[in-house]
């Protein structure tokens, strides 16, 4: 695939009309955080495009893994550039971004201005409950691909299941350091490969995806004491926005602690039950739960603090991808970085997988495990559609606080 829109076989160009109009409606239908977009963006440019190879979007998976910031984001964007480059990553980036962003912060004018509505709160509680189900069929649909790339072999086989393993253990015991694990992993399978004279057992290796280096990788930065004063009220929201855009691992749950840190205790923007407002409509909303920012950033300085929060949260997700996209053919072809991403990738799928145990653990009401319940039967045995699970979640979550039930 070239980033022009070009795929193997096909002169066909991908236009920005097309892009706007597909990546617009997961931007709006995307309920459900990074498993949910995961899911509904391979479904549409691997299976019914047919515009990726199940090899290149698991690429572009553990590629985005491993860069700070909101990885679902990340992944939109790079999936539009790889079918227009630079115009279509800007046009499909903003599409997937933009209805959530309209959306929470139209909600936010609504709760800051007094208590939220019981059937916000409920319809959150109820669509959270559902994630958790979201994850496992997000998982369960890379594995085949994942399997297939790394081998037949029973040693082959057997790495596979370790690398997923320790991503799905790291998921649930390491929080912002599961970055450290893919790397482990990646590096594990290179070393494997090269040991053995370098004999590729995955075929001739053609029409891989698009890659990423492990170069990138750092660690989180905490939230530590910063004197910005002689920036105002702008200048912090936008430091706090920075941090959860480009200096944190571990996507849009890992980062809420470090909102609240600063939202709450440091600058005082929102009170805690604010906060965890803002956290719910984050969720419920469609598109990444790092919109949560931009509530955070309307609690400080209004509409203009919440669109400048989203700006620099997101913009390190657009600068990765149109600033190293160039390099990512030069870097499929390294057949170190190819089995750097045959190692990373089972991991990715582990972790997915993995993440399903504290979604699940943060349940706090009975009703909700029913939700889960009913959600694991629709989207992992029966695999119906992720949109409509989360909207009957959600509905149920409305219906639950009507009877009476908490949170009400």
């Amino acid at each position: 695939m070239r980033p022009d829109g070009r795929t193997a076989g096909t002169e066909r160009v991908v236009g920005l009309g097309t892009i706007a109009r597909e990546w617009g409606r997961i931007g709006i239908t995307g309920f459900g955080g990074p498993p949910a977009h995961i899911l509904l963006l391979r479904r549409l440019c691997v299976e019914r495009r047919r515009w990726l190879t199940p090899e290149e979007f698991e690429d572009g998976i553990a590629a985005t893994n491993l860069l700070p910031g909101p990885a679902s984001t990340q992944l939109a964007v790079l999936t539009a550039w790889r079918l227009r480059g630079a115009p279509g990553a800007l046009v499909g980036g903003v599409c997937f971004i933009g209805p959530g962003l309209v959306l929470i912060l139209a909600l936010a004018a609504l709760f800051l201005a007094g208590d939220p509505p019981l059937w916000v709160l409920g319809a959150a509680a109820g669509a959270g409950a559902a994630v958790p189900a979201v994850a496992v069929q997000a998982a369960t649909s890379l594995v085949p691909a994942s399997l297939g790339r790394m081998g037949r072999g029973r040693g082959a086989r057997a790495r596979w299941a370790g690398y997923a393993l320790a991503g799905a253990v790291a998921a649930v015991l390491t929080g912002p350091w599961l970055v450290l694990v893919l790397i482990a992993a990646g590096l594990a399978e290179i070393a494997v490969r090269g040991g053995r004279g370098g004999r590729d057992d995955r075929g001739s290796g053609e029409n891989r995806g698009t890659g990423g280096s492990g170069g990138r990788a750092g660690l989180p930065l905490a939230a530590g004491p910063l004197t910005l004063g002689g920036l105002g009220v702008l200048g912090a929201v936008a430091w706090v926005a920075f941090k959860v855009g480009a200096l944190s691992y571990g996507g849009g749950f890992v980062i809420i602690p470090l909102m609240r840190d600063d939202a709450v205790n440091r600058y005082h923007w929102m009170t805690d039950g604010q906060f965890l407002n803002a956290v719910a409509l984050g969720q419920v909303t469609p598109g990444p739960v790092v919109h949560t920012v931009a509530a955070v950033g309307y609690a400080a300085a209004g509409l203009g603090g919440g669109l400048l929060a989203a700006a620099v949260a997101f913009a390190p997700s657009f600068l990765f991808v149109l600033l190293g996209g160039r390099h990512f053919d030069r870097l499929r072809a390294d057949r170190r970085v190819r089995d750097f991403l045959t190692g990373a990738g089972p991991a990715v799928t582990g972790a997915i997988a993995g993440s399903a145990l504290p979604l699940a653990a943060s349940l706090g009401y009975g009703w909700q495990w029913v939700v889960l319940a009913g959600a694991l039967l629709w989207l992992v045995l029966a695999r119906r559609g992720v949109v409509l699970a989360l909207l009957a979640a959600g509905a149920a979550g409305v219906l639950a606080v009507a009877a009476g039930l908490p949170p009400a």
